[in-house]
């Protein structure tokens, strides 16, 4: 580490709160990204497989999208208007019925509050509360959510609910897709749902994840959806489906369910939704629910122009046609041959789908010694799980295929390098 390296951490160190963890796995100080590369101050290129937890779907700094920003900013452009109504808003707003609700004959509102995921849910899980009178939410065994307190107690993850030494109430947590592996844990919720001995309370709402990004990259299946919609239907809950990760792409189509024939009746969106980073977060629901009182719900920054400027660009540019949609169902299937092929090496299994892939390695220890032996390589990898136990694969989804291949080349090696330490300390 440079001197001048040593001299920038300290400043984080003293100053910094104790909190930050991104850091401690990647002990750099970053100053430029282009596409799928991060640079250090030194200069060195970093191939980025995190995309900032799926933020940075189209990559770092896409070119058309940081035009339409310069050109708003350069021309005075309103940076920030509660929820008045603004020009940029408009040409969002515009964008997305036509780009992403109207060819898919999605009929929804979009509700603008805070601008972070976890705002959107508890957006959703109080309009589900108003809107049946009800207060149970059901959330899933490796669930995560957000960390704020509606939320938080929607997360299943110990390492989160445990710094919050208050009740989490309010919700009641139901076995995810293949937790207790062959039983259906579908019919178990409908069974505790239908038996009013069972200690289930009559739900406002169930929300779930189709691909549980921080919970261990669990797929679920589009049948166990399917019943898990219909489930929350006959007991009159809402369905409210969390794409905050798995979504914008992610898993091949906009939204994460929507070759599952599903019709949830709340969305919440962000992470990409900016396309470029931006702080942006959105809730959509059935225009049935839209029962909200005027600032009933809100938050200061729910009109970040910024950010509908870059999403409504990155909406005409990724999604007017099927040719990006296609491009990232191909690099999907191509992750998952390279995983799987990794992962059977070394009788691992793998995880997740489309770009939201990743191989279980057990324990935590492993996976974390396998992402720092990348990072080694100049590859940015992460780790998920209840035990930080999968390495997980969120690059960009725009990443060229010649930089995609050399940096699985260098997961490759890692699994190797670790793998093979490990088995000649056991000779």
């Amino acid at each position: 580490m440079s001197d001048t390296e040593k001299t920038d951490s300290a400043i984080f160190d003293r100053v910094e709160s104790q909190v930050r963890s991104y850091s401690r796995s990647f002990p750099k100080t970053f100053n430029k990204a282009v596409g799928a590369t991060i640079y250090d101050r030194d200069g060195t290129e970093y191939t980025d497989f995190l995309a900032g937890c799926s933020t940075l779907n189209y990559g770092h700094n896409d070119p058309d999208l940081k035009a339409a920003l310069i050109d708003y900013i350069s021309a005075d452009g309103i940076a920030h208007g509660l929820d008045m109504f603004t020009d940029a808003k408009e040409k969002f707003l515009e964008a997305f019925e036509r780009i992403i609700l109207k060819p898919r004959n999605m009929d929804y509102k979009l509700m603008f509050m805070g601008p972070t995921g976890t705002n959107a849910v508890e957006a959703a899980l109080k309009l589900a509360r108003k809107v049946t009178g009800r207060n149970t939410v059901i959330s899933f065994t490796n669930g995560f959510h957000g960390v704020t307190l509606g939320s938080l107690a929607a997360t299943g993850a110990s390492s989160h609910r445990k710094a919050f030494n208050a009740g989490l109430s309010g919700v009641q947590r139901a076995a995810y897709d293949a937790y207790f592996g062959d039983i259906d844990t579908a019919d178990m919720l409908d069974k505790q749902l239908s038996d009013a001995s069972s200690g289930f309370d009559a739900p406002a709402a169930i929300i779930v994840e189709t691909v549980q990004g921080e919970g261990g990259l669990n797929a679920a299946s589009g049948a166990w959806l399917k019943k898990i919609e219909e489930i929350a239907k006959k007991h009159g809950a809402l369905f409210i489906i969390d794409d905050i990760q798995a979504g914008i792409g992610r898993t091949g189509t906009f939204f994460s369910f929507e070759e599952m024939g599903l019709d949830p009746d709340i969305v919440t969106m962000a992470k990409s939704l900016s396309g470029m980073g931006l702080p942006f977060a959105s809730v959509m629901l059935k225009p049935e629910h839209d029962i909200w009182g005027p600032a009933e719900h809100n938050g200061t920054f729910r009109g970040n122009n910024h950010a509908f400027v870059t999403g409504r660009a990155a909406l005409e540019k990724f999604w007017a046609d099927k040719s990006f949609e296609t491009e990232v169902k191909k690099k999907g299937e191509y992750l998952g041959q390279r995983l799987k092929a990794i992962a059977d090496a070394h009788g691992f299994t793998l995880r997740g789908r489309g770009m939201m892939q990743g191989i279980n390695a057990v324990t935590g220890e492993r996976a974390e010694a396998i992402c720092k032996a990348c990072f080694e390589q100049n590859l940015i990898i992460e780790t998920s799980g209840p035990d930080s136990e999968i390495v997980k694969v969120l690059c960009p989804l725009t990443i060229e295929m010649d930089q995609f291949t050399k940096g699985l080349d260098i997961l490759e090696n890692a699994f190797e390098r670790v793998m093979g330490s490990r088995r000649a300390a056991a000779e």
